[in-house]
């Protein structure tokens, strides 16, 4: 079978028009730096810090436990990462994982990252990781057809799951 292609370069003003404009300076304050210093509490969704990093409940989650995994200072790309804010944030990202699944139990884990708003990214100027327990089954008519998530607890049942369990695990922590 092959692919249909549909030439529409008429959209090509609109790309370089966006792409010009998403690189713009913006003079809002980011929302990741200001979590970065609050200490860790239901309220706010902060689950741990690390010495360069740490974690937060996602505010918009896809399922319950939607973790994410940021550096401490603010930076979009992978590459301007030093190596300890590297070894930091994955060394956070496998501790997390390992917490989610003491909490959850999950059939798996997604871990992925959205560099930049075309990958998806909701606020691209400060790198993010997300890890998100996923069972089988846990899609439902209300995604496919309401085009609606159903997530069957509160943000501070998750976060009191998520803390608990990154507390009881084998594997020592660096919190600051």
């Amino acid at each position: 079978m092959g692919l249909d292609q549909l030439w529409a370069a008429w959209r090509n003003d609109y790309v370089v028009g966006a792409t010009a404009q998403e690189r713009e300076p913006s003079d809002q304050a980011c929302v990741f730096c200001s979590l970065a210093e609050l200490e860790p509490a239901a309220s706010n969704g902060v689950l741990v810090h690390q010495t360069t990093s740490f974690a937060v409940l996602n505010a918009y989650p896809y399922g319950s436990g939607h973790s994410l995994i940021l550096p401490r200072r603010h930076v979009a790309k992978l590459g301007e990462l030093t190596e300890n804010e590297r070894h930091d944030l994955f060394g956070l990202l496998a501790d997390l994982t390992e917490a989610i699944e003491l909490a959850y139990v999950p059939d798996g884990i997604n871990i992925g990252a959205n560099l930049g708003r075309a990958a998806g990214a909701g606020i691209p100027a400060h790198l993010h990781l997300h890890a998100l327990p996923r069972w089988s089954g846990d899609t439902n008519f209300m995604t496919s057809i309401a085009e609606t998530r159903v997530i069957p607890e509160g943000l501070e049942t998750s976060w009191l799951k998520i803390t608990q369990a990154f507390r009881n695990r084998e594997v020592p922590s660096d919190p600051v």
